[in-house]
């Protein structure tokens, strides 16, 4: 667990310093709304791409070589970002990123899958999960700020922290290759069962997505951005910590509809805040940040457990490839469509578009998945 949590914490690092920060660094340069989004939407495309491959790879290549070569594509584009703001740049410097994070996710997910039996995974899951969003209670409200008070050049440093997470990588690899391999039963893995829970997973990543990237630009205080920023990762972060020892209780279903329901509800309130650019209604914001951010944290939790339910150990990391696809193919799209929604109309519209997605997955929520 040692060398898991340090990789983890120090890509994740990576990730939550950039994906509030390379937005701006594009806006910096010129970029309009349209252009912004497409920073952290390629960086997901990548992501997604990437994450579909990674069970090939590590069948093939082995989990060292891929978990290390992931730290190193997650975390050398940042300090690259100083060369130029133009949004080429950027977007190239975020494809690369994203194919680092591609392998990040899945080895992480698969890997704590695999240690922890299934009566407990809950509470490892929300443990571990605890542990990365700790670098997003930090980050991504601090990541702005940094950039506008202190420079762009911190940020790019603090977004090539995963490079020290090459070694963990490596010692966590000789861990996993020391174990007994899983059993060859030949049989495949249930990629059907494995589509409800992505979907679920992805429309609150989608609002999840377009808060992280957008809050900067929807807020007209940048103070009021921090307070936000922070209020949402931090109730993510409890939330994914918490529900998991719920969840080992009395298992995973009966926790998701309430959730959509509510997810739906605060995009509606974060609308309604932000439907002035220049006076922005603070407290509900701040309610609606709150309520998206636990909303955020416990369906990660949920959809995953439900996600490693429904296969054998075998196909851990393919299960792990198609949770993180709908946690990535999510974000990104909540970076690109509210980017397009906002540059045609406002980001109220494109926020009230966003909870009519989280909505239209109620029917999925309340279906039942065969295990």
């Amino acid at each position: 667990m040692r060398p898991l949590l340090s990789m983890s914490f120090l890509g994740f690092c990576g990730y939550a310093a950039l994906l509030p920060a390379a937005p701006l660094w594009a806006v910096h340069g010129g970029a309009d709304e349209a252009g912004s989004g497409l920073v952290n939407g390629v960086f997901m495309a990548l992501t997604v791409l990437t994450q579909l491959l990674v069970p090939t790879g590590l069948r093939r290549l082995g989990w060292g070589p891929v978990m290390a070569a992931g730290m190193v594509l997650l975390g050398l584009p940042s300090l690259l970002h100083l060369i130029s703001d133009d949004l080429w740049v950027v977007l190239v410097l975020s494809a690369v990123r994203g194919m680092g994070f591609g392998v990040l996710t899945v080895t992480g997910s698969a890997v704590i899958a695999d240690l922890v039996p299934s009566t407990q995974r809950g509470r490892a899951v929300g443990a571990y999960g605890l542990a990365i969003a700790s670098t997003q209670v930090v980050l991504l409200p601090a990541a702005p700020w940094l950039a506008d008070t202190i420079g762009y050049g911190v940020v790019f440093g603090l977004g090539a922290l995963p490079l020290l997470g090459a070694p963990a990588a490596l010692a966590l690899a000789r861990v996993l290759h020391a174990r007994p391999a899983p059993e060859d039963t030949g049989d495949r893995a249930p990629y059907r069962q494995l589509i409800r829970p992505m979907l679920l997973l992805l429309a609150v990543t989608l609002a999840g997505g377009a808060l992280i990237t957008f809050t900067a630009q929807m807020s007209s205080s940048s103070t009021l951005t921090v307070v936000a920023l922070l209020l949402f990762s931090v109730t993510a972060a409890l939330s994914r910590w918490r529900v998991g020892a719920l969840a080992d209780r009395s298992g995973p279903q009966r926790f998701v509809w309430p959730l959509v329901v509510l997810s739906a509800v605060a995009m509606v309130v974060i609308a309604w805040s932000v439907r002035d650019r220049g006076a922005t209604v603070a407290v509900a914001l701040l309610v609606g940040m709150a309520a998206v951010g636990v909303c955020y944290g416990g369906l990660q939790n949920l959809t995953m457990l439900i996600t490693f339910a429904s296969v054998t150990r075998r196909h851990f990391s393919q299960a792990s490839a198609v949770w993180n696809v709908g946690f990535d193919a999510g974000t990104g799209l909540g970076s690109v469509v509210v980017g397009l929604v906002a540059a045609g109309s406002s980001f109220s519209t494109a926020m009230l578009v966003v909870a009519g997605t989280c909505l239209a997955t109620l029917p999925l929520a309340l279906a039942r998945s065969r295990p």
